[in-house]
């Protein structure tokens, strides 16, 4: 039966013009958002935007771009984010993102890795709101697709609204209209990436301003979202939501998100994402994938239930990966109390 509006109040009527894609996002993760991890998000939650991890102008410029940027097509949509800060390299970039397939073209501007910064772009692009802007146009002049960014609220310990503010109305009169903000601070020396997630304070209140300042842009919030019903509320006051670390440790909440948000959309039931999986994992591995890279993303997705350590552990031994086996999916799942395995 058809839902009603009461009943379902987060319709695309609900959002502001052009927000509807951005509705759930899994964030771009280094090291997690591999194409093989995106392609088993994508079999959980038929609607999210899923990201790539960041990739540099330089790797894109120089390095072996199947490697980089190739996705399956069922990923759609499906969103490169880049890291960078000339804009010439990012224009470049992006248009070889868009000739790639990409919907969306998005810069990092709240990375805060040592790393990242010693490349001079990533949070610390917050204090170089100019330049950002001109990242952008160039971007924007070399694609047709949406460019977006994310970023933080702030750098170090300045948690005034001011500064945070103007970096978006920069970039909002540059023409960017879809910001993806974590609602933390970015600490650049002293913590390290994991602990920038966890200690700056998060600050929804902060986000929620921008979206009130800025109202013809989507904002999507990032940080801290970790249950359904959390998420569900947020939604009621901003455009999007998106979920890093969560979709990575409990996958399985994808799939609870998207029965909660698009019922009447069909989303495959673990059988079926079982199967798919097993028969995706035997076309990788026949094209020399190493098994591990493929269950990677798998190992959280059944925490809680009856056999989910044994499932963890014979999905992650390397004696039974060595094997290249993608049976070893099917072994593994019947270790989970209650369920049938599937059959190639």
């Amino acid at each position: 039966m058809q839902a009603s509006a009461q009943e379902n109040p987060f319709s695309p009527t609900h959002f502001r013009a052009g927000s509807e894609g951005w509705r759930v996002c899994v964030a771009p993760m280094i090291d997690v958002t591999d194409r093989h991890c995106r392609y088993f998000h994508r079999l959980l939650a038929p609607h999210v935007r899923l990201y790539t991890e960041m990739i540099t102008t330089g790797a894109i410029e120089h390095g072996n771009r199947s490697r980089l940027l190739d996705f399956n097509v069922i990923e759609h949509p499906v969103a490169l984010q880049l890291g960078g800060s000339e804009p010439a390299a990012l224009g470049a970039a992006a248009q070889v993102g868009q000739e790639w397939g990409y919907d969306e073209i998005n810069l990092n501007c709240g990375c805060p890795s040592e790393r990242v910064q010693k490349g001079a772009f990533g949070a610390c692009l917050m204090a170089e709101a100019q330049l950002v802007a001109d990242c952008v146009k160039a971007m924007q002049d070399a694609v047709t697709v949406p460019v977006t960014v994310k970023h933080r609220l702030g750098l170090d310990y300045d948690e005034s609204y001011g500064m945070v503010r103007d970096f978006v109305g920069t970039l909002h009169q540059a023409g960017c209209r879809v910001f993806i903000v974590h609602a933390r601070n970015a600490v650049l020396k002293g913590l390290s990436p994991k602990d920038n997630r966890e200690i700056p304070p998060l600050r929804y209140n902060v986000a929620e301003l921008l979206r009130n300042d800025f109202p013809d842009a989507v904002f999507v919030l990032n940080g801290g979202i970790a249950e359904v019903d959390q998420a569900v509320t947020l939604l009621h006051r901003f455009d999007g939501v998106m979920l890093g670390r969560a979709a990575w440790h409990d996958p399985a909440v994808l799939s609870a998100l998207s029965r909660r948000l698009w019922p009447q959309s069909l989303v495959s039931d673990e059988a079926q994402v079982l199967q798919n999986m097993v028969d995706y994992a035997a076309e990788q591995v026949r094209q020399g994938v190493p098994l591990r890279m493929v269950v990677r993303p798998m190992l959280g997705w059944l925490s809680g239930r009856p056999g989910a350590r044994r499932w963890r552990q014979m999905l992650s031994d390397p004696a039974h990966l060595n094997e290249q086996d993608p049976m070893l999916i099917t072994r593994a799942y019947e270790q989970v109390a209650g369920h049938r395995s599937v059959s190639v």
